[in-house]
């Protein structure tokens, strides 16, 4: 039922994007002022959310943090699933998308635009060879198995016996990638975010945009993260896996991620009115008291005060709170990234007057089609392969007692 939903709502967004293709961008509600609307918000923010997967699990790997067990696969399989989702978006975006080969052909590298291509290239393909590398050993149990279709798992599976050979070299290439993809993933969105800051453009000429835009990412990430995690417990039954101590971690997680971006919004904004420079001021109070007012307080309180205010108390600190605070989260970033680009285009430097930006129902169903094809994706992968780690749930059983124990005692003073 959920797939077909999915499809259906997939096939109709392909059809508003054919009609866009064939019609032009004036099915949209961009303008010649606002030439950037949702097409590359939901670039900005699908790109982020992606940073769930191989960041945050790389870097629960390298800290050995043994509770990221159940919830790499997850992290790794939303990476790869929303990396492919956003970089098609500047494609939907262009009126011409068959002239998306000059980037190629007649690229500058002065602009961030070539920069960000590359960037985006590497990472989804760093992404993806880290999600397959953890895949062997348990492609290898599901075609001992028998599985179906067992020429998929025996073809994935590239001859693993599980020998002391294989698993020192997927060890060893695992620990490679994890410490290739960290600063990978945090240059892509730095990359993004200088599309905006290395403009003229009043309210996106930020020398801390790259840092601001690295930890929303990361924030909306883990509130992704965290609702994918919920379903598929409920879904699958995944309560002896997915316990409650998960979501108390990623919540803690979130919680700091929201201070941070706290900070660095009102670090950007106090800067921006202690400079009082006019064209900025204009943009200024157009966000905190003009139109986008109401978007602007409800993207503070879903980012700041929600989260903050359920995991200051113990009560609140459950999974229904955690679920409020994630659902929160992912409403607050994408308001961000709204607020971020339209308002200083609609605004413009010369004297023209101020553009207004509505989206159309062309731009919602395409915003619909992208979240059903991540939903399709998600079911699809866990239809075939397995969604949580099933040789990384063994060795923790067998072998990550006694590590943890040598750890900690080798962090304890000697006795004389």
């Amino acid at each position: 039922m959920s797939v077909a939903i999915c499809l259906g709502v997939f096939v109709l967004a392909l059809f508003f994007y054919i009609r866009q293709f064939y019609v032009g961008l004036g099915v949209t509600g961009m303008t010649q002022t606002v030439s950037w609307g949702f097409y590359i918000v939901n670039f900005v923010f699908f790109i982020g959310i992606s940073h769930a997967g191989t960041l945050i699990s790389a870097i629960l790997r390298l800290s050995k943090a043994e509770w990221r067990r159940p919830i790499t696969r997850m992290a790794e399989v939303i990476t790869a699933i929303v990396l492919a989702i956003g970089a098609v978006h500047p494609f939907i975006d262009l009126g011409r998308p068959d002239r998306v080969l000059n980037m190629f052909l007649f690229g500058r590298p002065q602009s961030p635009l070539l920069w960000d291509v590359i960037s985006i290239t590497t990472y989804f393909t760093a992404s993806t060879v880290y999600l397959y590398v953890p895949m062997i050993p348990d492609m290898a149990i599901l075609r001992d198995r028998g599985t179906r279709p067992q020429w998929l798992y025996n073809l994935l599976s590239w001859g693993w016996q599980g020998t002391e050979r294989q698993q020192k070299v997927l060890e060893r290439t695992i620990g490679i990638l994890m410490i290739m993809v960290i600063p990978i993933a945090v240059s892509v969105h730095t990359v993004i975010s200088y599309i905006f800051s290395m403009t003229l453009q009043p309210m996106w000429r930020s020398t801390i945009f790259g840092p601001y835009f690295v930890v929303g990412a990361i924030f909306s990430g883990i509130a992704a993260l965290i609702l994918v995690m919920l379903v598929f417990r409920k879904v699958f039954g995944l309560e002896p896996y997915l316990k409650d101590i998960h979501f108390t971690y990623l919540g803690r997680l979130m919680l700091i991620m929201s201070l941070f971006w706290f900070y660095f919004t009102f670090s950007e904004y106090l800067t921006a009115y202690f400079g009082h420079e006019p064209h900025e001021m204009t943009i200024f109070f157009y966000k905190i008291s003009g139109p986008y007012a109401p978007l602007f307080w409800t993207m503070v309180l879903c980012n700041f005060v929600i989260p903050v205010s359920i995991f200051s108390f113990k009560k609140t600190r459950k999974i229904p709170g955690i679920l409020v605070a994630s659902v929160a989260v992912i409403i607050g970033m994408w308001l961000e990234r709204l607020i971020i680009i339209t308002p200083s285009l609609a605004n413009p430097r010369m004297h023209v007057p101020v553009g207004i930006y509505i989206p159309t129902f062309t731009e919602w169903m395409l915003f619909a089609g992208a979240v059903s094809v991540f939903a399709l994706g998600l079911i699809l992968f866990s239809k075939f392969f397995p969604i949580i780690s099933i040789w990384e749930i063994r060795e923790g059983r067998t072998l990550s007692v006694k590590e943890v124990s040598e750890r900690i005692e080798s962090y304890q003073p000697e006795t004389t």
